[in-house]
């Protein structure tokens, strides 16, 4: 019996062992694998409230899989609705508990909601066992990561607020009991030390800019593994916005150091693709280039204001650059159409000297050629008699045969003398030259020509004479003097002014001949009235240029894709011109254009509408434009034009002129001549 009971004595002794045993191997199980965790199926924990960093809650899942407990809820990232949901304030903590146990989290100013509740979440709350019964406790008390203290009233209020339950009965006297013993403060300071070595980003700056970062120690799972590198995007994004405006308001030094904390981003972001794969030190760039973030913004804390004034000055800047250019081009319009001084000094002597020369010497030689059809007819209507004299000159010094030659010059009565005085001291070479003033066309008056009767109006008055002075006309192109003078228009009278002749060949004063132009003579317009070089190689030289296409009467008849052709050099068929009355249609279409409707002033758009299907194409080498305005005329096509014209403001005895192309001009003229150095006209 004694052996009995002995024997009875050792196995109740072994039981109890054993049950100790048994019940240190199932508490762990129980603790870990009671009821699934599902971070977001109820109130989310934050370090900040449980003084426990909610990464823990990963660890516990991927402890229990490794224990082959029950299976768990894995942790689930953040939805995306979530994510891009704005929370509506946030405190300078950076984290917010709501009455359902929301979590908003701040991280580089963008603010990520995380739902309190969704469906079921009251059968599927977040269970901590240890931090609830840690705030169940009565009188233990222990320490956050960050240092603070909670008691077990605190923790009992953030245990309600969190929505935590209850795991049983069993857990229940398993971590009482662990808390009892002072294991569970213990293994939870084992925790929060094995996890300081996880991911978190801080910012002890983040308090002066109010955008504090809350996800201190962040883990994250293998589903949301770029978090870090997001961020890290976020802040170079920011950086690079910030470093246009620094230079410009002086701030270099910030200019230095941000280019530094950029490159440390992108060394730490270069080849990875998940946040495992970035550097151990990460954490430490990401707060240094918070830090100098926040410092540019209190320096740019006005932006909208700043924005604001560039616009301002953006536009009160483009306003003055528009202002500038109109004075521009009104002054180099008055530049170019004024008559220079030493010019205007050369017309005075030459009709000082005609009037005060012998009546003897005052008659062209060769004055039966006038009027002879067989010969060559230019016709050149100019009131600059330097500018006529270089025409008649370089035609005749390349013409093969220049007494088949004849020049029909026509200028006004102011400078009526001094052309005809320069033509008698220096005379053609076997060549009939004659000079008449527009006065002598007595049937040239307002009841025949529209044109003359508009100039005269009131309109025309109002137009050139009465435009406020400080409000330059837009195009004041348009408000040239020369358009007030005949002289302009002459070009549409060619059979009224030559009568008898069958050809003549019209001519500008500001182009150069430099080839024999005999054969345009023999050149078949087929049945046309003109023949000229057209202009389709650029664009602002079609019709639209010149017509107002919004107008019915224009749209209907002409093309507004059209090439257009230039003046300066036009052979006119008289004969033809004659019989299709050109002449009337030029008339019909001034008198349609009587208030400026279809076309601004000048005589290239009513050439074009008097000419419409009626103008030759001559081949381009016969006629080189642009070297009054362009600065890159190919010096290979210029020595192959018959003729070069200085169409344009730039004109060659201009001191405006363009330098490279004064040349091809100036040597046509007689420098040596007395009246030419008396004025000081040098080349």
């Amino acid at each position: 019996m004694a052996a009995a009971r002995r024997w009875r004595r050792k196995c109740r002794t072994r039981n109890a062992v054993l049950a100790l045993l048994i019940a240190s191997v199932l508490a762990p199980l129980a603790l870990y694998s009671g009821a699934p965790i599902s971070p977001f199926s109820g109130p989310a924990l934050t370090r900040g409230a449980l003084g426990r960093d909610p990464s823990t809650l990963i660890s516990r899942n991927e402890a229990g899989k490794r224990l082959n407990a029950l299976p768990q809820d894995t942790f689930d990232p953040v939805p995306k609705a979530a994510s891009d949901t704005r929370a509506n304030n946030v405190g300078d903590q950076g984290t917010q508990l709501g009455q359902n146990g929301g979590v908003q989290q701040v991280v580089m100013g963008s603010n990520i909601e995380m739902s309190g509740e969704s469906s079921g979440s009251k059968d599927g709350r977040v269970r901590n066992v240890e931090e609830a019964k840690v705030s169940s406790h009565d009188t233990s008390k222990r320490k956050r990561a960050d240092g603070m203290v909670i008691t077990s009233e605190e923790g009992a209020q953030l245990t309600k607020q969190s929505g935590l339950t209850n795991v049983g009965a069993a857990g229940d006297n398993e971590v009482r009991a662990m808390h009892n013993a002072g294991d569970l403060n213990a293994h939870l300071d084992k925790l929060i030390n094995d996890e300081k070595s996880s991911q978190q980003i801080t910012d002890s700056t983040s308090k002066e800019s109010g955008a504090m970062i809350t996800s201190s120690n962040t883990s994250y799972s293998p589903t949301s593994s770029d978090k870090t590198i997001l961020v890290l995007k976020d802040q170079l994004r920011r950086a690079k916005i910030y470093i246009g405006f620094l230079p410009s308001r002086g701030n270099h030094g910030f200019v230095k150091d941000l280019r530094r904390r950029m490159r440390d981003i992108q060394q730490a972001l270069s080849g990875t693709t998940i946040d495992r794969q970035l550097p151990k030190n990460v954490h430490k760039k990401i707060r240094a280039m918070e830090s100098i973030l926040t410092k540019i913004k209190q320096v740019h804390d006005n932006c909208a204001a700043a924005i604001d004034k560039l616009q301002t000055n953006l536009h009160w800047t483009e306003n003055q650059l528009e202002a500038n250019k109109q004075e521009a081009t009104y002054a180099a319009q008055v530049a170019a159409k004024a008559l220079p001084k030493r010019l205007h000094c050369l017309a005075l002597r030459l009709t000082n000297e005609y009037y005060t020369s012998s009546s003897n010497n005052k008659h062209f030689p060769y004055q039966d050629k006038l009027e002879d059809p067989k010969l060559h007819h230019y016709a050149l209507f100019s009131d600059n008699v330097l500018a006529a004299a270089v025409v008649v000159n370089s035609t005749l010094i390349h013409a093969k045969k220049p007494a088949d030659h004849v020049f029909h010059i026509v200028t006004d009565k102011l400078n009526y003398a001094a052309m005809r005085m320069w033509f008698l001291a220096n005379p053609p070479v076997k060549a009939a030259i004659q000079v008449q003033k527009i006065e002598e066309f007595t049937w040239l008056n307002s009841s025949y020509s529209p044109v003359l009767k508009q100039l005269a109006s009131q309109f025309m008055i109002n137009y050139y004479f009465r435009t406020p002075q400080n409000k330059p006309d837009r195009n004041p192109k348009f408000r040239n003097p020369k358009y007030l003078s005949i002289l302009n228009h002459l070009r549409f009278y060619l059979p009224e002014i030559f009568p008898k002749l069958n050809k003549v060949l019209f001519v500008d004063d500001d182009i150069v001949v430099q080839q024999d132009l005999s054969p345009l003579w023999s050149v078949d317009l087929k049945g046309r009235v003109n023949a000229a070089v057209k202009t389709c190689g650029e664009v602002f030289h079609r019709f639209d240029r010149y017509l107002n296409f919004s107008n019915p009467l224009i749209a209907k008849k002409f093309d507004r894709h059209a090439c257009g052709w230039a003046y300066g050099m036009n052979m006119f068929d008289l004969s033809e011109w004659r019989r299709q009355n050109i002449t009337a249609v030029y008339h019909y279409w001034q008198e349609q254009n009587e208030h400026r409707l279809l076309w601004k002033l000048g005589t290239l758009p009513a050439g074009l509408v008097t000419f419409w299907n009626n103008t030759f194409p001559l081949d381009r080498s016969w006629h080189l434009l642009g070297l009054g305005y362009k600065r890159n005329v190919n010096p290979m096509d210029i020595e192959q034009a018959a003729v070069i014209h200085y169409n344009g403001n730039l004109k060659p005895w201009l001191e405006v002129g363009l330098p490279k192309y004064r040349s091809y001009w100036s040597k046509y003229v007689n420098f040596d001549h007395a009246f030419i150095r008396e004025c000081h006209i040098h080349p």
